[in-house]
């Protein structure tokens, strides 16, 4: 049998690459809605980032020192990194898996 290291390592950056690329295009779509809420929903803005638990204060704060960026973009990076804290926080807390028969009810 060949040696498809070359190849699994090849598969495995391609894969992150499209990742990437994804995460990249997922974000672009999320500044676009969100700046649509901004623009003609801001109560339902509200809600959402309340739901998501994204820190008010830490949104304020960078929207005074970053006056030039666009709210929608600052509001989407909140909204993502607060999704990955949570991602983490779950994994961190997730049960074994390698539990034994007799071990589990």
């Amino acid at each position: 049998m060949e040696n498809n290291e070359p190849f699994d390592h090849f598969l495995l950056k391609l894969n992150e690459q499209v990742n990437l690329i994804r995460k990249k295009e997922l974000r672009e779509e999320l500044i676009v809605y969100i700046n649509d809420l901004l623009l003609h929903n801001f109560n339902k803005l509200v809600q959402l980032l309340y739901r998501i638990d994204v820190s008010e204060q830490k949104l304020k704060t960078l929207l005074h020192e970053n006056p030039q960026t666009d709210a929608a973009v600052i509001i989407t990076d909140l909204i993502i990194k607060r999704q990955e804290e949570k991602i983490k926080t779950r994994r961190s807390f997730k049960p074994p898996t390698d539990i034994s028969e007799e071990e589990k009810w």
